[in-house]
């Protein structure tokens, strides 16, 4: 992906559609070319301050599971934060809506939180770039 765009939505929707790299267009040619060459060797070349934003992203990430949110309950977080509701999530996860509300109570718990919007809040602060 070669683009002036630099927001962190921008990036992290190119890598997860499939995109091999992620460069800025104020990257000089011979960057772009050295770029192009990494990709056909197997390579993923970003831009410094794209791979700092993408390093960043993981460690804070990262930090949302050291509050002992199993994997389950880090799933059910992030299917909330990307605007799911309960039934969604529970039909995307093939439980029931049930079972969904005892994860967010839990989660709710770990994070010392009392609602959807301060669990989605308190994630995305650990996520932000």
């Amino acid at each position: 992906m070669c683009t002036v765009y630099e927001d962190d939505e921008k990036i992290f929707e190119a890598l997860a559609a499939g995109a091999n790299g992620y460069l800025l267009k104020k990257s000089s040619p011979l960057e772009i070319i050295d770029a192009i060459k990494d990709v056909l060797n197997g390579s993923a070349p970003m831009s410094g301050q794209i791979a700092r934003k993408v390093v960043n992203f993981f460690q804070r990430k990262s930090a949302i599971t050291s509050h002992d949110l199993s994997a389950r309950e880090s799933e059910i977080l992030n299917l909330l934060a990307d605007g799911f509701s309960n039934k969604e999530i529970a039909e995307k996860l093939f439980v029931s809506v049930h079972t969904i509300r005892n994860h967010l109570y839990k989660i709710y718990e770990k994070l010392q939180v009392h609602s959807r919007v301060e669990a989605v809040n308190k994630l995305r602060n650990f996520t932000k770039l």
